[in-house]
């Protein structure tokens, strides 16, 4: 792994992982590949060299005695109204800096790392922290390439099977003739934490993006997501161990 350059002075991981997953339940303590899944996130964190503080967040007391035996700190139990399936996870990272910085003396900033993104490893922290650094960006999203279904050529299709284009002409336009085009994923997610104070979004008008390979981008939140985290982890067993 490679070694970090210029660390932060004060940067902090938060992990949030609620205990009541609806798809596939109580996920983060699920097993994957003999590990329980949040493991794989807290040791990339550590790992990673990184971080002043690596801290789950959540309102799970069996998560939270995970989070402490693997490394990490759980030093609260989230409220409530902070997991459910509806509220921003950025509002739950943003609870965590509250908590734990009330007068923004501590951390400049923090990297959201999303569990459920397992084959994400030490050395993605450290590139992904390199381009914040080197961008000046105020926050900046994992974001992973379209690779064989080309979202240019989107369509929808009505009751009657009827087809309409999403992208209008693009639809008969080859795939080389097209801008590439990329989507979030939750695997490391950086902010300044004043801005995220402020915000209360990573998603501000000038954030930047930090391209993660596909076979580590995979956020897991169906079974077939699942099973095709453990295809690729049985294949390359290091990458398993966040090495």
């Amino acid at each position: 792994m490679s070694e970090p350059t210029d660390p932060p002075a004060g940067a902090i991981a938060v992990i949030p992982a609620r205990g009541g997953s609806k798809r596939i339940p109580r996920k983060n303590v699920r097993e994957l590949c003999g590990r329980p899944m949040l493991l794989y996130t807290i040791e990339a964190a550590l790992h990673s060299g990184l971080f002043a503080r690596v801290v789950v967040s959540t309102d799970d007391p069996e998560i939270a005695a995970l989070a402490e035996r693997s490394g990490a700190e759980a030093p609260f139990l989230r409220d409530g109204p902070l997991a459910d399936d509806y509220t921003p996870v950025s509002l739950v990272t943003l609870d965590a800096i509250l908590r734990l910085d009330r007068d923004d003396s501590l951390y400049d900033s923090v990297a959201q790392l999303m569990p459920n993104c397992p084959l994400r490893t030490a050395d993605d922290i450290l590139e992904s922290w390199r381009q914040f650094q080197s961008t000046a960006a105020k926050s900046q999203i994992s974001i992973v390439r379209f690779s064989f279904q080309n979202p240019w050529w989107a369509i929808e299709r009505d009751e009657r099977f009827h087809l309409t284009p999403l992208f209008g002409s693009h639809i008969t336009a080859r795939s080389q003739d097209l801008p590439e085009l990329f989507c979030p994923t939750g695997a490391v997610w950086w902010s300044r934490t004043s801005n995220l104070r402020q915000a209360k979004t990573f998603h501000t008008p000038d954030r930047t993006g930090w391209e993660i390979p596909w076979e580590r981008s995979i956020d897991i939140d169906t079974s077939d997501d699942w099973r095709l985290a453990e295809l690729i982890m049985q294949s390359a067993p290091a990458r398993a161990a966040n090495a």
